[in-house]
């Protein structure tokens, strides 16, 4: 072309995640049966929506009101309903005026990290969701910049390396929090919270908490919302209903913001958002007005907890089976429904298979290992996918060093989520000692 009009942080832009749902649909052509565990989508997994909360849905959608736009913030009953939420616990106040929507928290990233001044950096946890990594990364043209997760230690923050990462490169502005977390399924106590708002404070820089798993915490853990702990410092807090009601396919997300008046150039940016959000004109107006009803209707509370106590004891019966396996780091899913897998250092290598019966299988999985630059846990992920069927997301793609894989737990039958795990553990087994 006449110029070049690739974005400079084009290349940043990956998701692991849903690309390796191309490879699993080749395989399943070719007569593999595959059990997709790679993505967080609770009604994929066979999750079945009430009839309570389809007929909240049906009725608006039979109002003339749900088909037309709403204002450019989001549905106003809908926001001063959230903003009553975080305010009774009685911490940062907030206004329904601090309170944005966007179709789905995968637009907002983008949003938020986009419209960042380019060398304004974020600094998220190694390994972190794809979508800010990619987003953040994108927005600047050059890596994410990360802080280390520790998979020896629960999988919390090196608090050493984020105070280290921010001291000396003056470029990082925020600070991304993900609680609890996506990959690890780690819950990030009150202590590492509070330690990370001091460091904010401190180095004069606002923070970015996705706590859309919030909710969603089991196995005696406990944690606080980044409201309750902000004191002055400015804040973005995204939140969403596509996890915890679940609703996905609605794409409905928002962020709330705290003490935008507590510094210009905060509330300046988050002008920006506003204006960028009115251009687009504003967010679906259906799961908006669904909201309020389906989150304080009476058997809201019972719903929610029937599927934490199911991730809790799932949680375990992964973590039960994994945790006998020599060679391999796995933590205790506390909240959200993932779990994350880290390989030792030095296990893996190139020469490494599981046996594939299907000829043209097995030709397609080492054209796929062959290729330049597949990781070693990528290797695994296509080996493991094409001799048993099960589908994961190979661990770096979270953009860290560590090697390994990532793996849902939204599975409803306990005895097929029993066998899956156990067929990863004897094939993690099988693959390390092919070629050790």
């Amino acid at each position: 072309m006449r110029n070049n009009i690739v974005h400079i942080g084009a290349g940043e832009l990956t998701y692991e995640i849903r690309a390796i749902v191309e490879i699993a649909d080749k395989l399943r052509s070719l007569g593999i049966k595959t059990n997709m565990e790679n993505i967080g989508d609770p009604v994929a997994k066979g999750e079945k929506i009430p009839d309570w909360m389809k007929q909240i849905v049906a009725g608006l959608a039979m109002q003339d009101c749900s088909y037309g736009y709403c204002a450019t913030k989001g549905v106003l009953e809908t926001r001063e309903f959230i903003a009553e939420m975080t305010n009774r616990r009685g911490k940062t106040q907030i206004t329904a005026n601090d309170i944005i929507f966007f179709n789905g928290l995968g637009d907002a990233i983008q949003k938020v990290y986009g419209l960042l001044r380019r060398e304004a950096r974020v600094i998220g946890p190694t390994p972190t969701y794809s979508t800010h990594s990619s987003g953040e990364a994108a927005h600047a043209g050059q890596r994410p910049v990360c802080y280390r997760l520790d998979p020896d230690n629960n999988w919390y923050p090196d608090m050493d390396d984020l105070r280290l990462s921010i001291k000396y490169n003056p470029a990082i502005s925020g600070i991304l929090i993900i609680n609890p977390d996506n990959p690890t399924g780690a819950v990030w106590p009150e202590r590492i919270l509070k330690e990370i708002v001091a460091i904010a404070k401190e180095f004069d820089l606002f923070i970015i908490a996705d706590e859309i798993y919030l909710n969603l915490v089991y196995n005696g853990q406990a944690t606080k919302p980044i409201s309750d702990l902000v004191g002055d410092v400015p804040a973005i807090s995204m939140k969403g209903i596509s996890k915890e009601v679940p609703w996905p396919g609605s794409r409905c997300g928002w962020i709330e913001v705290y003490n935008a008046d507590k510094d210009p150039i905060f509330q300046r940016y988050i002008q920006s958002i506003v204006d960028s959000k009115m251009v687009e004109v504003c967010s679906t107006t259906l799961p908006q007005k669904a909201i309020p009803p389906i989150l304080s209707h009476p058997e809201y509370p019972a719903w929610l907890e029937e599927r934490i106590t199911r991730y809790e004891k799932f949680s375990n019966i992964a973590y039960n089976v994994l945790k006998k396996i020599p060679d391999i780091k796995v933590n205790r899913t506390n909240g959200a429904f993932y779990m994350s897998i880290a390989f030792q250092e030095g296990v893996l290598n190139h020469r490494q298979t599981l046996p594939i019966e299907l000829p043209e299988v097995r030709q397609l999985v080492e054209g796929l290992v062959d290729q330049p630059g597949c990781s070693l846990d990528k290797r695994f992920v296509y080996y493991l996918l094409a001799s048993t069927g099960i589908c994961v997301v190979p661990l770096s793609s979270f953009f860290t060093p560590l090697q390994g894989f990532r793996i849902t737990l939204l599975e409803r039958d306990e005895a097929t989520f029993t066998r899956i795990f156990e067929n990863i553990a004897r094939n993690i087994q099988l693959y390390l000692t092919s070629h050790s």
